[in-house]
């Protein structure tokens, strides 16, 4: 097993008071997969993957990476990519991409060649000298992705990636992950808030309870190959988003029961419940 996830719990404490985030949660990833967290707001999916990304020490329980103790972030195993993209915007396109190696030492003519070859597989490669700013937000995100693929990561940790996308670029972004998944073959654990897109993309969606946040059930998705968009509008597509979104609604009402929700689900259908 890649990564084993062993009763791993997180209590936060300031001022007197403290908060558990996280308690007892378990679960394996697997080599090759594309893993999606999906939760109510506030349940601790983020907190969770900075723990899987030894960004964030958990205060009990422990992750292990192939059989080992992650203790500290392993940028040469495991990769991140937030939101906000975190690119410098003084740095062209290539050299954004190169920073990782940069910082390890990696020679000049070796890190060109590397991002470059990671620009082209994120259909970057004629951008490889604009500047950040130069690029729509869908594009600056293949770039932080093509930054984490440098580094030849197993493990790629994605934080609501596409959290600040409109709809329709949205789903173009998760067709490239389907792509730069398919070529690179490592481990995607992906945090979204969009039912919807976590069944899309997923081999496997787990399921996390209101705060404390625990993993109440692990599902497979049993989809057809390729993932097209077009998958979205059949049946067992739209009964697993069902199902989902019921499960979720369920875990909003008892987080508003307890105190421990934040926003409610989204009155229109199963397409987002806060980032968490």
């Amino acid at each position: 097993m890649l990564v084993e996830v062993q009763a791993v719990g997180k209590t936060y404490e300031a001022g007197g008071q403290r908060l558990t985030a996280l308690e007892d949660v378990s679960f394996d990833l697997r080599a090759g997969e594309l893993f999606s967290i999906i939760g109510v707001s506030g349940c601790g999916k983020s907190t969770l993957l900075a723990i899987l990304g030894g960004l964030l020490a958990a205060s009990r329980g422990r992750v292990l990476v192939e059989g080992e103790p992650l203790v500290r972030p392993r940028p040469d195993q495991i990769g991140f990519v937030f939101q906000d993209y975190s690119l410098l915007p003084w740095r062209t396109v290539r050299e954004n991409v190169e920073l990782g190696l940069e910082v390890r030492g990696v020679a000049r003519a070796e890190r060109r060649r590397r991002a470059d070859a990671q620009l082209e597989l994120v259909g970057l490669a004629r951008f490889a000298t604009a500047y950040p700013h130069q690029l729509s937000g869908g594009m600056r995100q293949r770039v932080a992705i093509a930054r984490s693929l440098t580094l030849g990561c197993k493990i790629l940790l994605l934080d609501e990636p596409f959290g600040a996308l409109d709809e329709q670029t949205r789903l173009m972004m998760g067709q490239e992950l389907l792509t730069i998944h398919r070529e690179t073959k490592g481990c995607v654990v992906l945090v979204t808030h969009s039912i919807s897109e976590a069944i899309h993309l997923s081999d496997r969606v787990a399921v996390m309870s209101a705060r404390p946040g625990r993993i109440t059930e692990i599902v497979d998705v049993r989809l057809p190959e390729p993932r097209v968009p077009a998958v979205r509008t059949s049946a067992p597509f739209v009964a697993l988003q069902q199902s989902l979104w019921t499960r979720l609604e369920a875990q909003w009402i008892q987080a508003q029961e307890t105190g421990a929700a934040g926003a409610p689900p989204a009155s229109t259908g199963p397409q987002a419940l806060g980032p968490g």
